[in-house]
Formats: structure tokens, C-alpha cells, sequence
């Protein structure tokens, strides 16, 4: 049995989904009710995480306070919900006999080394970019991870970390991105270096779960398959638009017939080739699944990303973006 826990968030709550319809057993836990949570408790609870292990055989841990938490929790929260929880989940994962652990990390912990100076090329971000976290959301996911490669070490837990980019189906928080591209425009672009469709998250997921007892440990980048090669960074941080067009050019018609823009500039390319290699993962949602849609008139999304929907991070509604930003 799989356990998994954030069973009301996104990810959750896709993974669960996706293990009922395919009969496998599974147990959801989380702080909220939800249909896809079978307790409901933190895991910041030892207690609670220990009582939950019975029966099961691999975790796959995306429970977490995440980036559009940081206005609204304090530093103490993100150090308990991301690191002891995890480290809870962790030690009664060990205890248990778990045979493999799967941990949702982001790739917010490469942080600082995401913006280059002005003028600079993008930067080519792989799993040998040193992480250098820029605020606490990164920073306790980033101790979480050692947090998980220690116990490979010392208990020979098996651990595959994910790195994932961005999945979630809200606005944007910059309003200038807001105010210039529609939610759907500005989606579609970040497919060519920073966004990921749920259903391929899903699939990243269970194949880590899958494979963690052969793999043992390692860290792995999600993100949709890029179409840039490290030739282009320089034109990406300059002209952005005109690379696409190269690689597409019938990218220069359909885009305008829906209304829509490419991004100016592009900063940062997340690559997935070692996750593709080593896991077997082979996500379909691309750029250039985008464009095969609008040819089609479809929707650009997964039907698993669709079902699950807009979830939102706070029970509060805020007047001047999905959520409020740290300064």
C-alpha cells in the first residue's frame, strides 16, 4: 500500500486518483478533509505519522508549505511542517520496513541562482546546479532533502527527491505578468522551460516510487521537456520570441490567432534529461503538445489536471492576486 500524504492538495489528491482508478491500494492523509483523505492529521504529529504506517510499503511525500505560503506563515512554520514533518515521516518510514520513499521537493531551491544579471544568458539549471535556496520555502525543502539523504545514508531508506516546477493551475503572482498575458497564455509559454503538466507530475511520482529500491537515492528535476539546447541561452536572454519561432514556425500564426504572446525573454531552463534516462519518465505535456492542441482547438492540459482543478492555498480570498508576496 502507498501512502500518500497531502491527499487534499494538487498533487495529492492527482496521485491518489490516478492509484483508485488503477486498483492499487492507497491511504490519503492530511490536514483537511477531502475525498482522497482517509485521515485527517499533520504530520508534524509523530504519533499521528507512526499510526500510519501500518501496511504500508512506499510514501510518496508532498505534503508541504509551499512558496505562496511565505507572506502568511512565519519561518517556525515552514521548519515544522517541511523539515520535522518530513523528518517524522521519515523516521516511521524507516521503522516500518518502508521500501521506498518518494519526496516533492521544488525547484525553488535552486533559488538565487535562478535570476541572472542583466544582459546574461539563461541559466541552464540541471541536478548539478548547486542550490542555493532564496527564501525559507526553498531553504527548509532544501533541509528536508538532506533530511533524506541521511537516512539513505544511515538506514538505507531508499529515496528518490523531485524537483518539480511549476504545476498549479492559479494566477501568477506578479501582476505585471497578470496584467500583460492571460492565465492560459502565460501557462502555455512556461512549457518551454519552467512549467509541468499534473498528469506528468503523477507519473514522475509513481515511477520514483517504482524504482527507489533499485535507484537507492538520487535528486531528480521535473519539468516539461524543454525544446532549448544550451546554444540558445544567450538568444533566450535577448530574444526569446524569435528562438521559439525558429523551432516552430507556425508558432508565429497560431499564437496570434488565439490572442496570444510569447514571453520577451526567457531566464532559466529546467532540464529533464536525467529523469527521462534514469527513471524511464516520459511526459507527453510539451510545447509542442501545446501547439498540436491549438491546431486541434483542445484544451493544452492533462484531463487529470482538469478533474482536479483550482485549489488555491488559503482558505482567505485576496483582493490583489491569488496570494500575497513576501517582500
Amino acid at each position: 500500500m502507498i501512502l500518500v500524504t497531502g491527499s487534499a492538495g494538487h498533487l495529492g489528491e492527482a496521485i491518489l486518483r490516478t492509484l483508485r482508478r488503477g486498483g492499487s491500494p492507497a491511504r490519503g492523509i492530511d490536514l483537511k478533509p477531502s475525498p482522497f483523505t482517509d485521515a485527517v492529521g499533520s504530520v508534524v504529529d509523530p504519533d499521528f505519522v507512526r499510526r500510519q504506517m501500518d501496511g504500508i510499503t512506499a510514501v510518496i511525500h508532498t505534503a508541504t508549505l509551499h512558496k505562496p505560503h511565505v507572506a502568511t506563515h512565519g519561518k517556525q512554520a515552514f521548519v515544522d511542517t517541511n523539515v520535522t514533518g518530513t523528518l517524522n515521516l521519515l523516521e516511521a518510514a524507516s521503522a516500518a520496513g518502508v521500501k521506498s520513499f518518494v519526496f516533492t521537493s521544488t525547484t525553488s531551491a535552486f533559488g538565487s541562482q535562478l535570476r541572472p544579471e542583466a544582459g546574461q544568458a539563461a541559466v541552464w539549471v540541471t541536478e548539478d546546479l548547486p542550490a542555493i535556496p532564496k527564501n525559507i520555502y526553498g531553504t527548509t525543502k532544501l533541509m528536508a532533502e538532506n533530511l533524506c539523504e541521511l537516512f539513505f545514508r544511515e538506514q538505507g531508506l531508499p529515496v528518490i527527491i523531485l524537483r518539480t516546477s511549476r504545476f498549479f493551475p492559479e494566477d501568477d503572482d506578479d501582476p505585471a505578468m497578470r496584467s500583460a498575458y492571460t492565465l492560459d497564455n502565460a501557462q502555455a509559454n512556461e512549457l518551454l522551460y519552467r512549467r509541468l503538466d499534473l498528469a506528468d507530475a503523477v507519473s514522475a511520482h509513481l515511477l520514483a516510487a517504482a524504482r527507489a529500491p533499485e535507484l537507492g537515492f538520487a535528486r531528480y528535476i521535473v519539468s516539461a521537456t524543454t525544446p532549448f539546447e544550451p546554444k540558445h541561452l544567450v538568444a533566450l536572454s535577448r530574444d526569446a520570441a524569435d528562438v521559439v519561432c525558429e523551432l516552430y514556425p507556425d508558432c508565429a500564426q497560431l499564437y496570434p490567432a488565439r490572442g496570444w504572446r510569447l514571453f520577451p525573454e526567457i531566464d532559466r531552463v529546467y532540464v529533464n534529461d536525467r529523469a527521462r534516462r534514469e527513471l524511464g519518465w516520459q511526459p507527453e505535456f510539451d510545447f509542442a503538445h501545446l501547439l498540436n492542441s491549438l491546431r486541434a482547438g483542445r484544451d493544452f492540459r492533462s484531463t487529470l489536471a482538469r478533474e482536479v482543478g483550482s485549489k488555491g492555498y488559503h482558505d482567505t480570498q485576496f483582493d490583489d492576486g491569488p496570494y500575497p508576496v513576501a517582500q
